[in-house]
């Protein structure tokens, strides 16, 4: 049995672990807010990925807004059998250290085809619009979303939804598509309606910045637990996420992160598996959404 608990995505027919692996630091290193560093090597994606891997850890979030990531994830999981859920995205693309938007039907079919190419795979699980801080218009006025209800007709991908900004959108993204990406964590609620709704209506909803953006210290909080502790717990308690994407390069963080949604875990009567390692605190933030 995985150590890390799985959920179903809403009512999708897609099952996987309530904590995902993002990789915007698998493939850019400019205009993140612990930039610059190097880009990691291959050797330690692959170590990462064993590390997901012996976690439980099935889902994987990347964008061709991540620089190379998109390339580098495709080349190491054709070497590797185990399954991993893909989310991927459309509508930001990241050039020459800019950031630039665009929801045009040609540009999202055309980022999906390529999506694919570089992913090797024949369908995308899901994938969401990447939208801008005033999402409205990405959501309601453009074609982005009708496309990529045209594109799940013909098998391209499996599911699609928004990863929103603001309240509104979110609300809007739940009812046009399957899925929906909001920044929620204990000390920031502002979107938790976005949550219960998708909740009711049975779509998938995935969390960023639940980790307070690697912002986490050392300090713990009443009741002893770490402020990490804390950052999973209040997420998974809600029943309607369907998992927290969390980014980093660094496997002794990842397990870390998993040791907490695994103690979260065990608060409700289930058992911590004794191979799961425990890691001294992390010295450096690790989550970039």
């Amino acid at each position: 049995m995985n150590p890390i608990p799985h959920r179903r995505f809403g009512r999708l027919d897609l099952r996987g672990s309530v904590l995902g692996l993002g990789t915007v630091k698998w493939g850019r290193n400019q205009k993140l807010r612990y930039a610059p560093f190097e880009l990691p090597t291959d050797e330690t994606l692959g170590h990462l990925l064993d590390t997901a891997e012996q976690l439980g850890i099935n889902v994987l979030d990347t964008a061709p807004a991540y620089g190379v990531a998109e390339e580098r994830l495709g080349q190491i999981l054709a070497r590797r059998s185990q399954p991993f859920i893909l989310i991927t995205k459309v509508g930001e693309e990241f050039e020459r250290g800019e950031a630039r938007y665009d929801f045009s039907s040609e540009t999202v079919r055309h980022s999906v085809e390529r999506s694919l190419k570089r992913l090797r795979r024949g369908s995308l699980d899901l994938v969401l619009l990447h939208c801008p801080p005033d999402d409205l218009p990405a959501i309601v006025d453009s074609p982005a979303l009708e496309t990529l209800a045209e594109l799940k007709a013909k098998g391209w991908l499996r599911y699609f939804g928004v990863s929103s900004m603001t309240l509104e959108g979110g609300l809007k993204a739940v009812d046009l598509s399957d899925a929906v990406m909001v920044s929620w964590n204990f000390q920031y609620r502002e979107q938790e309606e976005v949550l219960l709704k998708a909740g009711r209506e049975g779509k998938a909803a995935f969390l960023k910045k639940a980790l307070l953006s690697g912002n986490l210290g050392s300090s713990s909080l009443q009741g002893g637990r770490s402020v990490l502790e804390t950052c999973v717990a209040s997420a998974l308690d809600m029943s309607e996420v369907s998992s927290l994407i969390a980014g980093t390069i660094n496997p002794e963080h990842l397990a870390e992160n998993a040791r907490a949604a695994i103690k979260w875990h065990a608060a409700l009567g289930c058992a911590v598996p004794e191979e799961v390692p425990r890691l001294e605190h992390r010295t450096q933030p690790t989550e970039v959404q």
